[in-house]
This record gives C-alpha cells, structure tokens and sequence, in this order.
C-alpha cells in the first residue's frame, strides 16, 4: 500500500509540475518525461502485438493463402476509385505517423486512401535462395524469421521498423552494400497492382522497364503487393575489426581502400569530428573466441555508437565478435544517435540496466504525439540526411557537410552503384563506387538556417552527380530535383500506364517545395 502512496503522490507532483510549465513547454523542452512515462510502455506493447501476430500466422501458414485475398481486395479498391470518377490521387492507407520517415504525409488527408494490411513472409524458398515478403514486413520481423532457418538477406538496412515496401518504393543501404549495392539492388522481382486494378509481375526479364522504375518512385507508378528479395547463408558472428583514423585525407583513403575490398562482408565508418573517425570492416563467421564476443544488442549494453568511441578516445585498434542479429541493428536501441536528443541519459548505465529493455520508442509514436511545436523546432534546429556521393568526392563532402552543417557523428556506409535503368545511376557507363553520408543531429554551425542551408547541401549533391535520400526533407525545385534524378524511365511509364490521374508525380509527393 505504501508503494502505492509513493506511486500516486509521484504521478500527482508530475502532473502539478507539468501544468506549472505547461504541457507545450514540457514536451518541448523535456520530451523525455513523456517519452519514458508514455512511448516506452506503448511501444513495448506494439512490439509484443506485432510479434504475437506474426508467430500465429508463421504457425497457422496462413499468410500465403490469404495473400491473394487481399491484393484482389486491394484490386477491388482501385477498381472503385476509378468508377467514382477517378476524381482524386491514389495512395496508401497506412496513416502517415506510421512510417519511419520524419516528413508527415499531409497528402493523405485529401488523397483516396487505398488500404494495404499485407505484413507478412510468404514464402521461403532455400532451393532458389528467394524470400517472397508483403511490402509491410520488417527488417527486424524479416530477420527474425530468416536467422534460425540459416539465412539472412544481404542488405539488412538498420532499425528494426523499416519496412520492405519502404526500402524499395525508397531505398534502403547497410555496410555490405560496398558488394551488394542499396536494398533494391537485391530484390529480383516486384508484384504491383497498377491505376487500371491489375496485378503484374515485374523482374529484370518480365517487364524490366517497369522493374527499374519502381526503385525511389515513392509509391507513384503503383501499389507494391509483394516481393522477391535474394537470401544468402547466415552465420552466427560478425568478426569486427575497429580502426581509428586521424586526419580527413587519411580517414579517406582508408575508408576508401577498406571499401573496394570484396573480402570484407561489411564497412563502416563513424566521423567523430572533421579530423578523427573509427573505420570498421567485419567478416561473416561461424567460430569466435569466447573472449571476445561482445553481445551489443542486449539492453544494458552501451549504445553501439559510443561504444565505438572509446577505441578513439583510447587510440587502439580492437576485434570483436559481435552476434549477427546484433550487428545488423546494432543502431536499432539508439536509434543512430537521435535517441541522445529525446532522453539525454539513454546511455547512462544505470538507466540501461532498469529501463534499457524498453528502448527504444516507436518513430511513429514519436511522429504521432509530437505536436506541431516540436515539428517546427526540429525543421529548424535539427538535420535527419542522408546523401548519396561518387567516393571520390569523400573527401570534398565531408568538409561541405562540416562547414554546411557541423554535425557529428557522420555516419558513413560505402556502396556499389550499378548502372541499371531508372532515377538513381552512375553518370558513366560502369558502376560506381558510392557513399553515403548520414547526418543526424543538431547543427552546431552558427547561422544555421534549414531551407538556405539544405539548398545549399543540395546543390552540392548535384554538383558530383549525388543524390539525396527521399525520406528526408527536400528544398529543390521541380528542375533541380529532375537535375539530380533521371527521369526520363520513370516519366515513361507514367504516361504509359496512365499514371498521372492516379498517382501524383513523385517531386510533388516528398518535396516540401511542392507541398507548401
């Protein structure tokens, strides 16, 4: 009874606290007070719903039968919208708060909401070595079915709550993309229903125009039912091997050099400050020294990101062997280093070994109850970007980023870029060494201003044929946009397929210009 009392008069001294400040002010400027008392128990129950219901369709092997179900329901929708007169755009039903994306989908409110409840794996299929996925599986509930099976996927991009559909109508990258390319670069075929209600197959030999214009088309050229995503064996470690750099032109060519060896199952790089970064290369291995194993995704251990700090700040190199599920959302628990900002003592050991269990809170309950105050304080005083740059101009975008923006850490994650068809290529006939360049925080340059600082980011990106991740808020106008996107496939098929009363053009669904 007197746990209780203390309870109660806790919960009672909270509540005079926050109406003394104000609710605005609180969840402004103490976000974690909401987050700890709210998000975390409520994600908690949303991770235990969505795994509760994927193991009762895993043990009932009702997903495939009720697969076609759905997309003939998901037909029947568009075969409606166009009797009513094909007024308004299409889109998906999924409400905006729900996607990991930090941009809120305001076209849904005025769009015809398509609904899309296809979250399931549809078939594993060991002889081909294909998994057949719903564009709402996620990462964390894809590679949770696949690892005991013995398989994993070869780009496993981090965060547990990204889903299929996402990556592809997107784009997704993880530190094995240096051999595999970004996530669409490992899906051998698309099923779309398309603006006239029919479903069709699309791979590069069956509809192939089709198949490289989905990739980055953001849902605009039809909807994804499902997909066909290449596995490869899993193993049970990652041998980690952390190197620290010092000095911008040498973490370059290291990170380069590490970069082009095929012989390393993954590349990583984390840029403290203009100067020192950590370059990590790790292999895929079945043996490991006992010593050594380092489980970083259990809930009291550090965030994987400061973790990874202390061989900077102890300048020593060091090995682990890091569980594979572990490695692959390594970032997941502090989301990259954005969970600092929302609950400054995340990493604090005492708050790992008590609450650490909990973390980290949904990004769509974040999106959901942060209000309009916080919106625009973290559009102005706050970057979530990733640009995709040529690596030989590494060194070059590292020093824009810095003086554009001063964010640290930067994340860096190589890549192959193949010239396929489609909005995202090499601007030569060969792939293309890529890097991308993650910058997620609060800018520390004086002046910081988001529109003229993000066009300024921008330009740059077009200047060496980069390209900007669409997630992201986005400031072109509709000639620079298509400057660093080829369209001409994509503006192909849209008239083709009379795509341009059902679905609005791309530029006009993510860019803000466009929207304001």
């Amino acid at each position: 009874m007197s746990a209780l009392w203390s309870v109660g008069a806790g919960l009672l001294l909270l509540l005079l606290w926050v109406r003394h400040r104000g609710l605005e002010a609180v969840l402004v400027h103490h976000r974690w007070v909401f987050v700890c008392l709210f998000l975390l128990p409520l994600s908690i129950l949303f991770d235990i719903y969505y795994q509760l219901r994927a193991w009762a369709v895993w043990r009932l092997h009702s997903a495939p039968r009720q697969h076609a179900q759905r997309v003939r329901h998901i037909q029947a929708q568009v075969r409606e919208w166009k009797k009513e007169g094909s007024k308004r755009y299409m889109c998906t039903g999924r409400p905006g708060w729900l996607t990991v994306s930090l941009r809120v989908g305001k076209y849904k409110k005025i769009h015809k909401n398509i609904m899309i409840n296809l979250m399931d794996v549809l078939e594993v299929d060991s002889e081909r070595q294909i998994v057949r996925v719903e564009p709402l599986v996620s990462m964390g509930q894809l590679t949770a079915h696949l690892n005991p099976m013995g398989w994993t996927i070869p780009v496993v991009p981090e965060l547990d709550d990204l889903t299929v559909g996402g990556l592809i109508m997107g784009t997704g990258i993880e530190s094995s993309s240096h051999i595999y390319g970004l996530f669409q670069h490992t899906c051998v075929a698309y099923e779309l229903v398309l603006a006239d209600g029919s479903l069709v197959r699309c791979s590069p030999t069956e509809n192939s125009d089709l198949f490289y214009a989905v990739p980055w088309s953001c849902g605009t050229l039809g909807f994804l039912v499902a997909a066909e995503i290449k596995m490869i064996p899993a193993k049970k470690y990652v041998k980690i091997h952390y190197e620290p750099v010092r000095g911008l032109q040498k973490i370059c060519e290291k990170f380069t050099e590490e970069s082009k060896k095929k012989e390393n199952s993954f590349v990583e790089g984390l840029l403290y400050s203009l100067d020192e970064a950590v370059i990590m290369t790790g292999v895929l291995t079945d043996e490991a020294e006992q010593s050594k194993i380092n489980r970083i995704g259990n809930y009291y251990k550090p965030w994987f990101f400061k973790h990874v700090e202390k061989y900077l700040k102890a300048d020593r190199t060091g090995v682990e062997y890091i569980p594979s599920r572990h490695y692959y959302h390594r970032h997941t628990r502090s989301i990259f280093w954005e969970l600092q900002d929302i609950i400054p003592f995340g990493n604090n050991p005492v708050f790992r070994y008590l609450f650490g269990w909990m973390v980290p809170p949904k990004i769509s309950l974040l999106k959901l109850t942060q209000g309009e105050a916080i919106r625009k304080l973290y559009e102005q005083h706050h970057v979530v970007q990733d640009m995709l740059v040529p690596m030989k101009s590494l060194e070059k975008s590292i020093q824009t980023f810095h003086v554009d923006l001063n964010v640290y850490p930067l994340w860096l994650c190589p890549f192959i870029l193949p010239n396929n068809p489609g909005m995202v290529h090499p601007k030569g006939n060969e792939a293309e060494l890529y890097v991308d360049i993650g910058a997620y925080g609060e800018p520390k340059r004086k002046q910081f201003e988001a529109r003229a600082s993000m066009r300024q980011m921008e330009k740059f990106v077009r200047s060496v044929h980069g390209f900007q991740m669409l997630y992201a808020d986005c400031y072109m106008t509709r000639e620079e946009f298509w400057d660093m996107f080829d369209g001409s496939l994509y503006h192909k098929l849209r008239e083709q397929m009379n795509c341009k009363d059902a679905f609005p053009e791309v530029y006009d669904k993510i860019c803000k210009a466009a929207r304001h």
